[in-house]
């Protein structure tokens, strides 16, 4: 199967030759059809198999030219990073097509993104904040969408974003037709699928615990955090074999740590992303990611959740995800487009129940290297990997001499005196006595008398 035996126009036909792509992936495939039909359409399939396409093809297929203010599709995502890739990918398969796109995302100027929406355009692409913000100012109207996608919807509850759903729903018209992709099936989002899509045809390629073929797994168990990094220098060493890494992270602290220890090794060829950095830090980090300019990019889950990396050699779990899906996810990141791809995960003692978590999801046993002999075991362990003190009263106090009295006692002799102002001032006040009425210029007289 190939693109061209899909009902392709001649225009998207185009558009995918430029791109220099043959062959579209199951997901592609199976949902051309069925979003072309006006169903609502539930699509299931893991990440790193082309889902923008698959909803955007057949969209853009039937979406006729029109010159209205007010756009006609809204697609929804849960970042910022995602609504940029998301913008980029339907520009290049609208490169032939008359057809207005624009991306809105919060952390930057909300009357810029107005000014955008006034001009008038085809196609909304957005973060949930951002789009309730811009539709409760009025500038946008969406009582003119007719179709509306919901992208990476496992990602955008779990980020607490289903109250600005709600809101959003409420003001769309209810004659529309809904496309939901996602890499997991949770209870949440079923519930959501329920309540608010009419009878969904349901596209699932692969349960979410379905590794790719192509992606070679291998792991290392490892004592400790800074013997994980000696072992990270030991690898990205050999740059023609990691040519382009990915190094996936849970905490944005311990991004920044490994990051602290990386960059004094590998300098500019290492950027890092998360949620506390700045949006344009993120955004020039992505792009240096993605076009070859550095080598090492370390990441958050949320950070990379959905972010199409071309040609990315290896994915690096520093860490083990606690979550069997997100290990999923992070490998995804390799692989892709039918290329030949590399996970290594890295597991310390406390980490093993989840890398059995993780091969149970898989049904497959990850094969365990042995830590290279150049490899130093590092002894010193990080804040979090310390042993707590199962007492956390002071080392100087024993037990005996610390005995927690009454929050009152009574004032001892000294401190029960009352505060009369100083002798001096009484002193004076017996002296220059002031007159008991107001106006008495006389008193002090008759007094003295």
């Amino acid at each position: 199967m190939n693109f061209s035996d899909l009902d392709l126009s001649n225009q998207l036909q185009y558009a995918i030759d430029d791109l220099g792509f043959k062959n579209p992936t199951p997901i592609q495939y199976e949902a051309f059809s069925v979003i072309r039909s006006g169903k609502d359409v539930v699509g299931i399939a893991q990440t790193g198999t082309g889902k923008t396409f698959a909803y955007m093809l057949p969209i853009l297929r039937d979406l006729p030219f029109l010159k209205t203010q007010h756009p006609r599709i809204l697609v929804l995502v849960p970042t910022r990073e995602l609504v940029i890739q998301a913008v980029e990918d339907i520009e290049k398969l609208a490169k032939y097509l008359n057809i207005r796109v624009l991306g809105v995302y919060g952390g930057v100027n909300i009357n810029t993104q107005k000014q955008g929406i006034a001009q008038g355009q085809d196609i909304i692409v957005a973060t949930p904040g951002r789009l309730y913000d811009l539709a409760l100012s009025n500038v946008l109207k969406l009582k003119t969408i007719q179709k509306l996608v919901i992208d990476e919807v496992d990602v955008m509850l779990d980020l607490g974003f289903r109250f600005q759903l709600m809101n959003i729903f409420d003001l769309l018209p209810e004659k529309r037709q809904n496309i939901l992709f996602s890499a997991t099936m949770t209870e949440d989002v079923a519930v959501l699928i329920d309540d608010f899509f009419k009878n969904p045809e349901k596209i699932s390629i692969a349960v979410s615990g379905t590794p790719l073929e192509n992606i070679t797994q291998v792991s290392y168990n490892i004592p400790n955090f800074f013997t994980k990094v000696n072992l990270l220098h030991h690898l990205l060493k050999d740059k023609t074999t990691f040519n382009k890494v990915l190094i996936f992270v849970g905490y944005k602290r311990t991004a920044d740590l490994l990051f602290k220890h990386l960059e004094p090794v590998f300098g500019n060829e290492s950027c890092v992303i998360h949620s506390n950095k700045t949006q344009n830090y993120r955004i020039r980090s992505i792009k240096q990611f993605d076009a070859g300019f550095n080598r090492i990019l370390l990441a958050t889950d949320v950070m990379a959740r959905g972010l199409d990396f071309d040609n990315v050699s290896h994915v690096i779990n520093f860490d083990t995800p606690d979550f069997p899906e997100n290990y999923m996810h992070r490998i995804g990141r390799t692989g892709r487009a039918e290329k030949e791809g590399t996970a290594i995960l890295l597991s310390t003692v406390k980490e093993q129940s989840f890398k059995a978590q993780i091969e149970t999801l898989m049904d497959f046993k990850i094969p365990i290297l042995e830590l290279p002999e150049t490899v130093k075991i590092s002894d010193v362990l990080t804040d979090d990997e310390r042993p707590r003190e199962e007492n956390e009263q002071s080392k100087n106090r024993t037990g005996i001499e610390y005995v927690p009295g009454e929050a009152f006692h009574e004032k001892s002799e000294k401190n029960s005196k009352v505060n009369l102002g100083g002798s001096y001032r009484r002193e004076i006040a017996k002296k220059y006595k002031k007159p008991k009425t107001r106006g008495d210029k006389n008193y002090n007289k008759r007094n003295k008398k």
